[in-house]
């Protein structure tokens, strides 16, 4: 049974290179915002405006809490999701898990380029993105920090990049389970 938990801020990757992971694991992959919205049928933004952020919080840690049982699957999390309640621990007690950490530069260029899909951002300079970003990676990273592996997720620019990163993820995963 395997069960491995992808960490890391908007951007890194989690999505990117959780498909082409589970993919080379033989493993089914779930982003844990697409299954809210599965089943709420209703967007992250709906549900935020709705119910506000810690209405939204609770909604994630109760999804977390039931995909951690799931077995054979790659998860990927929220940027905030282990940053609440006791999200960090229940992954950790649950699986293994990776924190994807791209070079500040190259988690930039990914954010500008699409910011047109991030509220958060889509109305901010280029220069207000590097200062959320330095501000949330200031107050997320210790909860980043606790998962078991961090893994340099810079070079995920195209399906060579991505295939190269999850294989050597995998035989990371790989040394670490055995």
């Amino acid at each position: 049974m395997q069960r491995i938990f992808l960490i890391g801020y908007m951007g890194a990757g989690k999505t990117t290179l959780g498909r082409a992971l589970a993919k080379t694991m033989n493993l089914e992959f779930i982003d844990l915002d697409d299954f809210i919205v599965s089943r709420f049928h209703k967007t992250i933004k709906e549900i935020f405006a709705e119910v506000g952020e810690e209405g939204f919080r609770k909604i994630e840690r109760n999804a977390l809490i039931e995909v951690s049982e799931y077995e054979n699957v790659i998860i990927s999390l929220g940027g905030g999701t282990p940053c609440f309640f006791d999200n960090m621990d229940i992954v950790n007690r649950s699986g293994q898990s990776v924190y994807l950490k791209p070079d500040e530069k190259v988690l930039l260029i990914r954010l500008i380029k699409g910011k047109h899909k991030r509220p958060l951002l889509a109305d901010k300079s280029d220069e207000e993105i590097l200062q959320v970003i330095r501000e949330q990676l200031a107050w997320r990273e210790p909860y980043y920090q606790k998962a078991d592996i961090t893994f340099n997720a810079s070079h995920l620019e195209n399906k060579t990049d991505i295939h190269l990163n999850a294989e050597k993820l995998a035989e990371l995963l790989g040394n670490k389970l055995r």
